[in-house]
């Protein structure tokens, strides 16, 4: 269950677990619609095939509901990067698996992703710094990959900051463009040529070579 700073009369956690995922399902969809401000907690139970009250027993006010939105897929990240580079100790494959899992969950969470830079602004101050500083967390398991890469000489030394969000928006534009790219590239082959574009300027030789070899 997400970890969130909103409260439910609910005391029972996989009840509330089931009815948030209920109700952020629903809520995605019609944020993603008619936007966060036109959408009501009515909409939202009516599409969720609950009632307003029973909404109202899981979050205070709508902001909660779009908190809870964003956060599904900041969790998705949070639990799926490091499972996928688990016990892979080599920084460039550790690297690549870590964009390819971000680049999965986004194809998950099209609707979300693009929620997320459509109204995080929607949000409380408090509560965009929540999301930021949850996603600077995912992202460091990219940078510290790219740190591997560059003490092990595989790809030269870069702002590392700077190639890191490059790559978080390569993930992020699946979402963002999935109307231009999907009728074009399958997931796979954006993510390969994605990859390739992006560290073709910055891996070394011996960098290009360990990434052409890769089964990845």
């Amino acid at each position: 269950m997400i970890e969130t700073n909103v409260t439910s009369h609910v005391e029972d956690p996989e009840l509330v677990d089931r009815r948030r995922k209920q109700i952020v399902a629903a809520a995605t969809k019609l944020f993603s619609e008619a936007g966060f401000y036109k959408t009501t907690i009515k909409d939202i139970a009516k599409l969720a095939g609950v009632s307003p009250g029973l909404v109202y027993l899981y979050v205070r006010e709508k902001e909660d509901v779009l908190l809870l939105v964003l956060l599904q897929v900041v969790d998705a990240y949070a639990r799926e990067i490091p499972s996928a580079i688990e016990g892979v100790t080599d920084p460039l494959e550790r690297l690549i698996r870590a964009v390819d899992a971000y680049c999965r969950v986004v194809d998950r969470h099209r609707s979300a992703t693009v929620l997320a830079y459509r109204s995080t602004k929607s949000l409380s101050p408090e509560r965009r710094l929540l999301i930021q500083e949850r996603e600077v967390a995912t992202n460091s398991i990219i940078s510290e990959a790219l740190q591997g890469c560059m003490e092990e000489g595989l790809v030269r030394p870069v702002n590392v900051d700077v190639l890191t969000y490059q790559l978080v928006l390569v993930a992020h534009g699946w979402a963002l463009k999935s109307w231009f790219f999907k009728s074009r590239l399958t997931l796979e082959e954006y993510i390969r040529s994605s990859i390739d574009i992006v560290l073709g300027g910055v891996l070394t030789e011996d960098g290009q070579v360990r990434w052409q070899a890769a089964d990845i």
